[in-house]
């Protein structure tokens, strides 16, 4: 497994001699052949600027940086947990990585390899079941059936520009759909992919939503997606704030949806710390919830997170009343090797997902700069597993929760829906 780096120009080598090395946190680690996939179809490959690539040379085992040149890493599609960081060391310490998440990745057999792990099935977000051409004509048709409809406006922006799939699926009118409806938060996440401090230092890939629908355009675009029975309609954007601070109107549209049809699911992507608003619109007929968390240790949690006016035991009360009311919920589980797999945050974690009845965890990597993250939460207190087999210990301690990437329709549900339409 040889080392992969670029030049200032941005081509790709693969050197000839050192071996390639990865980060698990910050600890530098070889890299084993079970903890590698090829490099998946829809993957990027990128350099990191201000950044140093290391090899390890194979007869005397010492790391070698390779000065003039910069470390380079893979962006896996969705569905692809990564397993391990790029190894680099950064030739200016203040330099902030832009808002991805890196994974490892060699030279090996004549092709690249990253180390990456298949979590869940990709088809409905495969990059080539989202043709251009005709999501460009759906989006133009779609915007002549709702003119006024300012939702379905901005999503055509999020469909078209940031190629967001959950937002083409609104045009495609197909499986999860995205409905944005707050630019507001009650957190003022690190690593908040739609607004960020103007000192932060991190450029946001994405532009978050200023208005406030109505709760007519919120109607419209559930009534529009809900369709079929495996349809799902979600609040809680990568282009919006905390939905459920938006209750007020979300509420009585949910109402007015399930009084026309049972059609399709509708599922909230949410922090969940507002646990009266969480309950209000579980009451009103939620189907599905996704509950975004980075750990179940507060002070991790508090520093990623920086909770306002809630705790993470405003979380796992959200939790654990949409789960006693039947809603299929879940944990939105922001990964990153070297803290996922610390022995501490497993235990906390299992601890967590038993309290609250959660059905399935979806591994998502966490975009961030390393050395930021790295730098405000508690240092490791046990063991470190390593990516790999943290996952299999999680199989092993919650063998009836599923582990995936991507949100779920419980079966059983499905096929009764199925049954009704």
């Amino acid at each position: 497994m040889y080392l992969v780096y670029a030049d200032e120009k941005g081509n790709v080598y693969e050197h000839p001699e050192l071996f390639a090395v990865a980060r698990n946190g910050d600890i530098l680690t070889e890299i084993l052949e079970e903890e590698l996939i090829p490099l998946p179809e829809g993957a990027t490959l990128v350099s990191l600027p201000d950044t140093l690539p290391i090899g390890m040379d194979p007869e005397s085992g010492e790391m070698v940086k390779l000065d003039g040149y910069t470390a380079v890493g893979a962006l896996v599609p969705q569905g692809i947990t990564r397993l391990l960081l790029p190894g680099y060391v950064k030739s200016n310490k203040e330099s902030k990585l832009p808002l991805f998440g890196y994974s490892a990745v060699v030279w090996k057999d004549d092709r690249f390899w990253v180390a990456g792990r298949a979590s869940d099935d990709i088809y409905k977000w495969d990059p080539l079941n989202f043709p251009m051409d005709e999501l460009k004509k759906r989006v133009e048709n779609t915007l002549e059936l709702f003119p006024q409809n300012r939702i379905l406006q901005h999503l055509s922006h999020c469909a078209l520009e940031y190629e967001c799939l959950t937002a083409s699926n609104n045009f495609f009118h197909r499986w999860e759909g995205s409905l944005p409806v707050s630019y507001t938060c009650n957190a003022g996440c690190y690593g908040c992919i739609s607004e960020q401090p103007e000192d932060s230092g991190f450029p946001s890939p994405q532009t978050r939503m200023n208005f406030k629908p109505t709760e007519d355009e919120l109607v419209e675009v559930m009534l529009h997606h809900l369709q079929t029975p495996d349809s799902i309609i979600s609040f809680g954007q990568g282009c919006e704030g905390e939905p459920s601070t938006m209750a007020s109107i979300i509420v009585p549209a949910m109402r007015r949806v399930r009084e026309q049809t049972d059609m399709g699911f509708i599922n909230i992507n949410t922090n969940a710390g507002l646990t009266d608003h969480i309950k209000g619109i579980v009451d009103a007929g939620l189907d599905l919830m996704r509950v975004s968390i980075i750990s179940a240790i507060d002070e991790h949690y508090n520093a990623y997170y920086r909770p306002r006016n809630y705790t993470l035991e405003n979380v796992a009360r959200s939790a654990e009343y949409a789960s006693s009311k039947g809603v299929y919920t879940s944990i939105n589980y922001l990964c990153f090797p070297g803290v996922f797999d610390r022995e501490e945050e497993m235990e906390a974690m299992i601890d967590f997902i038993r309290r609250t009845g959660i059905k399935l965890i979806q591994l998502r990597n966490l975009n961030i700069d390393p050395e930021s993250y790295l730098s405000m939460i508690p240092k490791a207190q046990g063991e470190v597993f390593g990516m790999k087999q943290a996952i299999e210990i999680y199989q092993e301690e919650l063998p009836d929760v599923v582990i995936g990437s991507f949100t779920h329709i419980p079966p059983e549900e499905l096929r009764r829906r199925k049954n009704m339409a």
